[in-house]
């Protein structure tokens, strides 16, 4: 019995250490992951070009080699850490407030505690750029500035012409209210802009009408005015040589001005405005002297009226329409004669006369043919040239 209990108690220790290998190994390729999972401590301070801390800033490590990022944010002080970072190369990108401030490209992280602080101080950076580059470190802080200006400048401007582009399709859809809105909120950004303030006297012009209550309506286009009036104060301002079409922009915001005075019965204030426009834009004085006609006309001041039509006549003399209200404030003046017909002053039909020339077909031809019926006078389509005598 003894050689079998022998052999069993062989087999038996065989077999166990044939297991234990395969258990060893087991044990080995349960643990080769854990020898992988490996991590890196970071730990910095950003500071700005004064040496004063970045605080509440954003500081984004980008990982070159997997594309992982991990944000992490400065506390009061400026500092930043993080646990469990995976080793490798990365761009650290400072940012404030979305704006992207420096970045600190290939920084290699090994793994464990990162014993030298990973810091971002752009005053540092800024005498290492001057070193480099050759300039002083106050030269490329002035250029940092500028550039920070320059950006600063462009964001400003996408804002304000992404607020006017609403405001523009708002009124166009006659939403005075929300394009009203929108400007102010465009004025809240920068109210240093002379189109803003312009856009916004024309958004609160054009809103009257819909207006219901008459304190609403006077409250509206003294808004209008005074909108008009920083936008000229703020034009006045600028360099010609910057802006080529200053006076052109200034006799607009006056012309529009200029029809909001007349609308509320401020006729002097109206006509000084309209004058000067005017004087600004010589090239367009024509319609601007007409406006004024047309103000004084309706204001009863025949006389004045037809002074601002010459004016017009003078500038432009195809303007058709100055010749025809010169002529219905002439007729106004007429007079009943002993024969009981009516007696125009001098230049009545004359002035109908030149309006059928210059438009016969026109919205007002027939009324002047009508008014040169009732004084009495013939419809000369060659009005100017004088008619050879007949032949004998």
């Amino acid at each position: 019995m003894l050689p079998d209990k022998l052999d069993f108690f062989r087999r038996h220790m065989m077999t166990r250490y044939f297991i234990l290998p395969l258990l060893l190994a087991f044990a080995v390729a349960l643990s080769a992951p854990l020898a992988h999972a490996q991590s890196a401590n970071v730990r910095g301070t950003c500071k700005d070009l004064d040496g004063k801390p970045y605080a509440a800033a954003d500081v984004e490590w980008d990982n070159l080699e997997t594309g992982r990022k991990f944000n992490l944010k400065t506390n009061n002080k400026g500092e930043y850490f993080s646990l469990g970072l995976t080793p490798g190369k990365y761009d650290i990108k400072l940012s404030k407030d979305g704006k992207v401030i420096y970045v600190l490209r290939n920084v290699v992280i090994v793994s464990g505690d990162q014993r030298d602080p990973i810091d971002i101080d752009m005053k540092k950076e800024q005498t290492l750029n001057a070193a480099a580059s050759g300039k002083t470190p106050e030269q490329v802080k002035a250029e940092q500035e500028q550039r920070e200006k320059a950006a600063k400048e462009n964001n400003t401007i996408k804002a304000l012409n992404d607020k006017l582009n609403e405001a523009n399709a708002a009124t166009a859809a006659g939403d005075f209210e929300k394009a009203i809105a929108t400007l102010n909120d465009a004025v809240a950004i920068d109210g240093t802009r002379a189109l803003i303030w312009a856009k916004l006297g024309d958004a609160y012009r054009l809103s009257v009408p819909k207006q219901t209550d008459s304190d609403e309506k006077k409250k509206r286009y003294e808004s209008a005015v005074t909108d008009y009036q920083k936008a000229i104060e703020i034009r006045k301002g600028a360099d010609p040589a910057k802006d080529p079409d200053k006076n052109k922009s200034l006799a607009a915001y006056y012309n529009n001005m200029a029809e909001v005075y007349a609308k509320e019965g401020k006729v002097d204030d109206s006509i000084a405005a309209y004058n000067q426009a005017a004087q600004l834009a010589p090239e367009n004085a024509a319609q601007f002297y007409f406006n004024e006609g047309a103000v004084l006309t309706n204001s009863g001041k025949a006389d004045e009226a037809n002074a601002a039509f010459d004016k017009v006549i003078a500038a432009d003399p195809n303007k058709a329409l100055a010749y025809y209200w010169k002529g219905i404030n002439l007729i106004g003046k007429a007079t009943v004669g002993k024969d009981n017909k009516m007696v125009a002053p001098d230049g009545t039909a004359e002035a109908f006369q030149k309006y059928i020339e210059l438009e016969p077909n026109g919205p007002m031809a027939q009324t002047a043919k009508d008014m040169l019926a009732q004084i009495g006078a013939q419809v000369e389509t060659g009005f100017g040239t004088k008619k050879k005598p007949a032949k004998k």
